[in-house]
């Protein structure tokens, strides 16, 4: 593998690195671009997708189950596809509108305290109901566990995340704790950990902080997809490292997504409580252990290692992998997204996902290198104040 320098060329000047701004922007675009090209084959195997399409998917598609998107599954009356986001995008947004809240790093306390009233108190356009409502009315009933937990339940938000299913239902949404410590990848992990367990325990907390931290790492000056995995694989705990390990090791002996799709999915399987079947999962599904991990990270950073890099071919194999796509597709995109800026995203993708879901993708990312610049500055000023205390203890000039 190749590793890939995350500069940006233009014909009359040397190479630059990306700007903070750039970056910020490339992750949360890239992330919500990749969210919404996997939500109409989202729950699919790779074959069922090929059937269905006449091929792989290269593009923005419409719903599965076509005109009938509203009744074909009840449970979920959503209008999957045609460029609309999911819950991925809502709940990433909606963390972003907490930084903005808080200006600062957050913890639990930030969850229940922000999070929750955003979920239950402002409605909002959501795409895939076609209607003003509140969040809570689309989001998955492992999302919905924080609103009874703590505004029901009012649970220690520290605690909250014990009992509820072991998915990727925090790891989905932590891009931007990823940004906010943009380059300092154990920072984000620590943070993750903290807000994650809110909403998660177990291995599914493990991969907010892990995905959290990769987002970091890919952020820094230098970054490769190479990189990123060290980075991870550094701070990695249990099943999670072990499967982000096993997976990379596969990704890396393919340069194309179309001969990876097999291989990565049984690289992942011994680490993967689902089971084959995504819509009917196994007994032992989605339950704490310290020796699985959700299936969504590794695969993204295997995609991210097959594709080198590029946008494109990450977010296209994570959609053709099917199963839990939309949300491997979010983790790939916001990865190559922070590597390569807002510029390797196809621009058409871009337009039609924002116009279909009615969102301005831009907004957030403005909003969140803001804060991140504010907590830089509030940073600095902690640990300069830190170094001072701690040389007169030390008796140190």
């Amino acid at each position: 593998m190749t590793p890939t320098t995350p500069t940006m060329v233009t014909s009359n000047r040397p190479p630059r690195t990306l700007a903070l701004d750039e970056r910020i922007s490339g992750a949360l675009v890239g992330a919500a671009v990749g969210d919404a090209l996997g939500g109409p084959v989202e729950g699919r195997p790779p074959e069922q997708i090929v059937e269905r399409h006449g091929g792989r998917i290269t593009g923005i598609v419409g719903p599965w189950d076509g005109d009938d998107w509203r009744t074909a599954r009840p449970i979920a009356p959503y209008h999957k596809g045609d460029g609309h986001v999911t819950d991925d995008t809502l709940m990433t947004h909606a963390l972003v509108r907490v930084y903005d809240s808080v200006r600062d790093h957050l913890d639990a306390y930030s969850v229940a305290d922000h999070l929750v009233p955003e979920l239950i108190t402002n409605p909002r356009w959501i795409p895939e109901l076609e209607a003003e409502a509140l969040p809570l009315q689309r989001i998955f009933l492992a999302e919905k566990w924080i609103v009874a937990r703590l505004h029901y339940g009012h649970v220690d938000p520290r605690e909250a995340g014990s009992g509820n299913i072991v998915n990727c239902g925090a790891a989905m949404y932590m891009a931007p704790v990823g940004l906010v410590n943009a380059a300092h990848p154990r920072a984000a992990y620590a943070e993750a950990l903290d807000v994650a367990g809110a909403h998660q325990s177990s291995y599914g907390r493990e991969a907010a902080g892990v995905f959290a931290a990769a987002v970091a790492a890919a952020c820094a000056p230098d970054a490769t997809p190479a990189t990123v995995v060290d980075a991870c694989l550094s701070l990695a705990k249990d099943g999670t490292r072990a499967a982000i390990e096993a997976v990379c090791e596969v990704a890396v002996r393919h340069q194309d997504f179309e001969s990876a799709l097999a291989p990565l999915r049984a690289a992942v399987a011994p680490f993967d409580t689902v089971g084959p079947d995504y819509r009917a999962p196994s007994l032992g599904a989605r339950r704490p252990s310290r020796l699985h991990a959700i299936e969504e990270l590794p695969v993204a950073l295997g995609m991210l290692l097959v594709a080198d890099g590029d946008y494109r071919h990450a977010v296209l194999g994570s959609v053709n992998y099917g199963r839990d796509c939309d949300s491997i597709a979010t983790m790939s995109g916001a990865l190559a997204g922070a590597l390569h800026g807002e510029a390797a995203i196809p621009a058409g993708w871009v337009k039609t996902v924002a116009e279909a879901s009615r969102l301005d993708l831009h907004a957030p990312a403005r909003t969140l290198t803001d804060v991140a610049r504010e907590v830089f500055v509030r940073d600095t000023a902690r640990r300069r104040a830190h170094e001072t205390a701690f040389a007169t203890l030390a008796g140190t000039p």
